[in-house]
């Protein structure tokens, strides 16, 4: 794929998000695909990733990773490889890249199960914001999703999920590792003192 034909699908499948993702994804919207986008490229970086092709697979798995979300929420990451291949021509890539892609897509699904060095860049970059500034405004939006789609009843639950899944979570690369767990585990201490408050 050249450059200019991924700025070409990329433009359309950005246009697809914002027009038709529904506007209750308060997290999985066209913010936190274009967060992860920016985020895999500079992780990729981080981990010396210097190869074109590389590169490439990951911004197009980085671009297709929750476009599944326009049609099914839970086991949307299958989705997103069967819209990412309806998008790509013949020519594109190779069959074995194509695989490459959708192993990246296919690693994001929770628990995170990546098997190389590139499904790591993509894990990473889909749960960057753990170890971040902005965590809290978009936990929040996550909590708001998750109530509206039923994966908590209530509020109450929302602290106590977040807890378990800091505590069952590791970033996998060194670039995340060393500059996002701080951070993270902060966040975690913050909301466990936040669960012991009357």
């Amino acid at each position: 794929m050249t450059e200019s034909r991924y700025q070409d699908v990329k433009s359309e499948v950005l246009t697809l998000l914002k027009d038709k993702l529904d506007p209750k994804l308060t997290y999985h919207n066209l913010s936190h695909t274009k967060d992860v986008m920016k985020q895999a490229e500079r992780i990729a970086w981080g981990e010396n990733i210097r190869d074109e092709k590389e590169l490439m697979l990951i911004k197009v798995a980085a671009l297709f990773h929750d476009s599944g979300f326009l049609y099914v929420y839970k086991h949307h990451e299958e989705k997103s490889c069967q819209i990412m291949t309806e998008y790509l021509r013949d020519g594109d890539f190779t069959d074995a890249e194509i695989e490459l892609i959708k192993g990246m897509i296919m690693a994001t699904q929770i628990p995170q199960t990546p098997h190389n060095l590139m499904e790591q860049v993509i894990c990473d970059a889909d749960l960057d914001y753990l170890g971040r500034d902005d965590f809290e405004r978009i936990s929040n939006g996550l909590k708001e999703e998750f109530l509206f789609y039923g994966v908590i009843k209530d509020e109450a639950a929302w602290d106590p999920l977040q807890i378990r899944f800091f505590e069952s979570h590791s970033y996998f690369t060194d670039t995340c590792i060393h500059g996002r767990t701080p951070k993270k585990m902060e966040h975690l201490e913050m909301l466990k003192m936040n669960l012991k408050l009357p």
